[in-house]
């Protein structure tokens, strides 16, 4: 008989979590605006709500935060997190940040200015929101298949090429500082870009003469699917594959949140000795000096020591295959969902979930908030809210997906907790029909809103008009 999977880890320590009564829950969502943000810690049971900084560090790590040198400038931990992110990615030079979007700022001062395109794959809420805040336009250019959570596509993260090369082609390159690569695509599901898009985007840029930045919070996770699904892989180490993908950019952001599994701490890293140069000076304005860069030399020492670990293929089968457990299972119930599975979580198609609720109630969050009040469970939205509205008209932008992500911290929950979270929205499932009160804004940020943005319920008396559509800045 073959033997079943089991992980590569054994459990060492514990945290409490306590589960509540669905009479609390739904106070304290009332309380929180009906944003899943603003719930405390203990009133979630099980936390999906992101993936990012929530993992559970191995002992090693543990281990090297214990040697962490806090030296202001030159620390030894600075020169063991460097010597890391050479050995993995090949670049030369790099900077501290505190975390991924810190990252983006810095990297986005040097680069990004008024009036300026950057094409992508699919921007994530940060990238976006760091472009769209120096009077710059993101354009999507990934693949139809993306927007279809039907298809079963291997990389849906890819960029179109044609559509890429519009851009570059129809446009002054004066303003196209460069092309950026979503690795893996959240906004798209999770999904992979497969390693010939990654070379079709490098020629492209060649041709054209621009430079490629990566956005590589999931990065491995990326290789992992590489390894999987592209003919002539199979057989190279996510390390050699890993390598060959930083090869075809110029540089790269990283929010280490995620593919670190550390709690804060993020990078710059690039080829180009001249943009390290000018990306220092705003490092130095907005971080700190160039060798801790916002970070503790214990963050430092164990961020190193979690990309070590998060490009091994034990680790990365073991993390990709308890989301894709959640997939099966949710599949097995009937909940649409996005197809093939992501790398770090299941995203639940909400328009298909409650095809009843118009756009303008905010199906995906009104989804989110019944999981809460089903069981505990906190997820994210990604989609008409976390969209934000258009800057030039403010009217809201309905994206193309309208997702309810269900992000799997790494290393931190058993399957019997992914089990509950599956039975959970099977319940929400069955009484969707039932689902008739969608939300409004109340109040809202100008950028960025999903973070903080205040909303109430729709009374079924109420009729939907444009009037429930107004909002307040802070």
């Amino acid at each position: 008989m073959k033997l079943p999977f089991a992980e590569e880890y054994r459990i060492k320590m514990v945290e409490p979590i306590r589960k509540s009564t669905r009479e609390e829950r739904l106070e304290w969502i009332k309380t929180a605006k009906y944003n899943l943000f603003n719930l405390k810690s203990e009133q979630v049971f099980i936390d999906l709500l992101t993936d990012s900084g929530t993992g559970a560090m191995s002992d090693k790590q543990w281990s090297e935060m214990m040697l962490g040198d806090e030296s202001y400038a030159g620390s030894s931990s600075y020169y063991k997190m460097k010597n890391a992110i050479k050995e993995i990615t090949g670049f030369d030079y790099f900077l501290p940040t505190h975390q991924g979007r810190a990252a983006e700022n810095v990297l986005f001062s040097t680069m990004v200015k008024e009036g300026d395109l950057i094409p992508g794959n699919a921007h994530f809420d940060t990238t976006k929101g760091h472009i769209e805040f120096r009077k710059a336009t993101a354009v999507d250019c990934a693949i139809a298949e993306a927007f279809d959570t039907s298809i079963q596509h291997p990389f849906k993260g890819n960029v179109d090429i044609n559509k890429l090369e519009k851009v570059l082609a129809n446009n002054s390159l004066d303003k196209i500082p460069f092309i950026i690569m979503t690795i893996t695509c959240n906004t798209a599901g999770g999904q992979p870009v497969s390693m010939k898009n990654l070379k079709d985007v490098r020629a492209l840029a060649d041709k054209y003469q621009r430079k490629v930045i990566f956005d590589s919070a999931r990065f491995a996770e990326n290789a992992y699917f590489i390894k999987q699904r592209e003919e002539g892989y199979i057989n190279k180490s996510i390390r050699e594959i890993v390598r060959e993908m930083f090869s075809y950019a110029d540089g790269m952001t990283m929010s280490s949140k995620k593919d670190a599994v550390v709690n804060i701490g993020g990078f710059i890293a690039m080829k180009d000795e001249e943009l390290f140069n000018q990306a220092s000076v705003f490092n130095i304005l907005y971080e700190g000096f160039i060798t801790y860069g916002g970070m503790a030399g214990r963050d430092m020492n164990a961020l190193a020591q979690g990309l070590y670990e998060v490009t091994e293929f034990d680790f990365l089968e073991n993390r990709i295959g308890q989301v894709a457990y959640l997939g099966d299972k949710l599949k097995e119930y009937g909940v649409p969902v996005q197809e093939p599975f992501g790398g770090h979580a299941i995203f639940v198609d909400a328009v298909k979930f409650l095809p009843h609720l118009p756009r303008e109630e905010f199906p995906a969050q009104t989804l989110a908030i019944e999981l809460y009040i089903e069981a505990g469970v906190r997820a994210v939205e990604i989609g008409t809210i976390m969209a934000d509205r258009d800057p030039v008209t403010r009217e809201n932008r309905y994206p193309d997906l309208e997702l309810v992500r269900l992000a799997i911290p790494r290393r931190t929950y058993t399957d019997n907790h992914i089990d509950y979270v599956a039975v959970a929205l099977k319940n929400v499932y069955d009484r969707r029909e039932k689902i008739t009160n969608g939300l409004k804004i109340l109040k809202e940020a100008p950028v960025l809103r999903h973070f903080t943005v205040e909303l109430e319920r729709i009374n079924k008396e109420e009729s939907v008009s444009k009037s429930h559509l107004e909002y307040a800045h802070y």
